[in-house]
């Protein structure tokens, strides 16, 4: 099972990765955490990320495929994995359907969690205040000044992955302003369909 997760900041796609990771023994896929290991592990492909990290520069989505195309053969990601967070941009959606073409692969779903953009900076800040009660580090992420300036780069960059896998009738949208329960049952009718 390969799956696609879309949406803005705090829709919720971590927690949801999180339950169909349990639920389904797949990987999560993070395209951060894949480009630090690969950095750390000095694989090829992780020595030219770390030559563009280190001068400040934006690694490019040849070295992100790169990365991807190392990863998903790992054993772990035979039985299948979650990218949450990548695709960012219409480039990396053409350059991973290449990809899975290449490796005889196809994605099951593409999942959009569409939410209420006013609301999310509510629920960011629900969220901080939460962790806070908990005695719980607040992230970096959920700060409301960050977290806008991460909205605004998701609709001005991002959002076109949307129509992008819409046209190509894999997508399917799912009220991301749910209860979190709601949204996994959501989620698991569309994988059982």
């Amino acid at each position: 099972m390969r799956l696609v997760l879309l949406g803005p900041p705090g829709a919720g796609k971590g927690t949801q990765a999180t339950r169909l990771v349990e639920k389904h023994g797949i990987v999560q896929l993070s395209t951060g955490d894949m480009l630090r290991a690969a950095v750390a592990a000095g694989t090829p492909i992780g020595l030219q990320a770390r030559a563009v990290m280190e001068s400040g520069g934006l690694v490019s989505d040849e070295i992100v495929i790169g990365i991807i195309r190392d990863r998903i053969q790992e054993p772990d990601a035979k039985k299948g994995f979650i990218l949450d967070g990548f695709p960012r941009t219409v480039a990396q959606a053409e350059a991973l359907e290449a990809l899975l073409a290449q490796e005889g692969l196809k994605l099951k779903a593409v999942i959009e969690l569409k939410v209420d953009q006013a609301r999310l900076v509510d629920r960011i800040v629900k969220r901080a205040a939460d962790a806070l009660a908990a005695g719980q580090p607040v992230r970096k992420d959920d700060d409301p000044e960050v977290f806008k300036t991460r909205l605004a780069a998701y609709n001005r960059d991002t959002a076109a992955v949307t129509p992008f896998y819409g046209a190509r009738g894999q997508l399917t949208a799912i009220d991301g302003m749910q209860p979190i329960d709601a949204v996994t049952k959501a989620i698991d009718k569309v994988l059982a369909g």
